[in-house]
């Protein structure tokens, strides 16, 4: 299995029509919320240090990921519209694409922000070092200091 992830630009995957709708369907209504917000030009990942991953095998999306500047928090970064298709889940598209996210934000501050939506994501989060605190909108934070010593990887493979 090879996991392509790449940095979403100038527009959604053809796909996220039918990626939006299954996730919804499983309760998730948030990647609805991105492709309204792209179309609306509301949050479209372009501010500096945002970005947006979709993660792609064999040219299906199988996840989508982004970062923005976190909004109550001016110098903070904050993880986005997170979603993986369930017969993906466990095999590490996800960390490889928060990874990638997490690598990149080092460069624009010292510290990211997500709001975990239920126990899994919080354990997802959790796992990738964020602290659970629930303030200001969001879950969990998690500071960058030292991230090059804990294995991040660098934007080298994602395109």
């Amino acid at each position: 299995m090879t996991i392509d992830i790449r940095i979403l630009r100038d527009e959604l995957p053809g796909q996220i029509t039918g990626f939006a709708r299954e996730a919804w369907q499983e309760g998730h209504f948030h990647i609805t919320r991105l492709v309204d917000d792209w179309s609306a030009g509301d949050i479209r990942f372009a501010r500096e240090g945002e970005r947006l991953l979709g993660a792609f095998m064999d040219e299906a999306l199988v996840g989508i990921g982004g970062m923005i500047v976190e909004p109550s928090v001016p110098a903070a970064m904050r993880m986005r519209r997170f979603y993986v298709r369930p017969e993906m889940r466990g095999r590490g598209v996800g960390h490889m694409m928060a990874l990638a996210l997490l690598e990149h934000a080092r460069r624009f501050s010292s510290f990211v922000t997500v709001r975990a939506g239920n126990d899994g994501a919080a354990k997802f989060w959790e796992s990738l070092g964020f602290q659970p605190v629930g303030q200001d909108g969001y879950s969990h934070v998690l500071e960058l200091h030292g991230l090059g010593r804990n294995g991040l990887g660098s934007d080298d493979k994602v395109r």
